[in-house]
């Protein structure tokens, strides 16, 4: 069975021949539950993410920042598994026919087994996985195995990487590239730093694959800035605190709904 990277392609280039960034959704699986969250999931396809990454809950999240720490706490007691992960990528992408990745470190794969992972995430209709602590240098078993199985594989590029650092990483990887806009971990912040822009212009030097920013982006305004040079805008934290702040899990949903219809307007510059 072989994944959707080509999906993943696919709406990408057609987000660029709309004359716009595509919006990327970052939602945890397991969160508030595993029913809740492909729930999440749906909702923020039907509100206009044109692409979700499904978060794998970790004990140990070096990249992510204190609200989706919450959500994947809540996740991990709650008893989520890999299993649930694969579920949630099934049930979403049948559902709605969208390109839906996972969001992993790499610790989880290495522990499940790599051919085990990649083949049961291309049998789910898996699109990929960013892998935010996998050295490319590091690699290559990953790489063999999802290219084996039609999935896309994500590397994470931030504003400390130099140039010829840029180049080795988009040449490993497919699908499109995680440009981290700052130095740190995920959240909702003030202002989108300065640092993206020139980010995205250096990792495009290297490469013809879409280069999507993601880190620091929550509300529309946020998004029309980073669409104006950026293919993608990555939201995950916006997503997640919305859920959190919300009375009850249906409200959740909706809550995420409305913002992925916000932030769809905002690469669309409608705002």
């Amino acid at each position: 069975m072989s994944g959707n990277v080509r999906l993943l392609s696919d709406t990408l280039a057609a987000a660029k021949e709309e004359g716009r960034s595509a919006l990327i959704a970052y939602l945890p699986a397991g969160f508030p539950t595993v029913d809740g969250g492909i729930e999440a999931v749906k909702a923020a396809i039907e509100g206009g993410a044109d692409v979700v990454e499904v978060g794998l809950p970790h004990s140990d999240p070096v990249l992510d920042g204190p609200v989706i720490q919450t959500a994947d706490d809540i996740a991990l007691r709650g008893g989520v598994r890999i299993a649930d992960v694969m579920r949630t990528v099934r049930e979403a992408h049948a559902a709605t026919g969208a390109p839906i990745l996972v969001m992993t470190y790499w610790n989880p794969i290495d522990r499940y087994g790599v051919e085990r992972f990649t083949a049961e995430l291309a049998e789910a209709g898996g699109a990929g996985c960013i892998l935010p602590d996998l050295p490319v240098q590091e690699s290559a078993l990953w790489r063999e195995h999802a290219e084996k199985h039609g999935l896309a594989t994500v590397f994470v590029v931030a504003p400390s990487s130099k140039d010829e650092r840029l180049a080795e990483i988009t040449a490993a990887g497919s699908g499109f590239v995680y440009a981290a806009s700052l130095m740190g971990v995920t959240g909702t912040r003030a202002s989108v730093s300065s640092q993206a822009e020139d980010l995205v212009r250096r990792t495009r030097a290297t490469t013809d694959t879409p280069v999507c920013v993601g880190l620091g982006v929550s509300n529309p305004a946020q998004a029309v800035e980073v669409a104006r040079f950026a293919d993608g805008v990555i939201v995950g934290s916006a997503f997640v605190k919305r859920m959190l702040d919300a009375p009850d899990d249906a409200a959740g949903v909706e809550a995420v709904r409305a913002l992925a219809g916000e932030l769809a307007k905002g690469v669309r510059g409608q705002v």
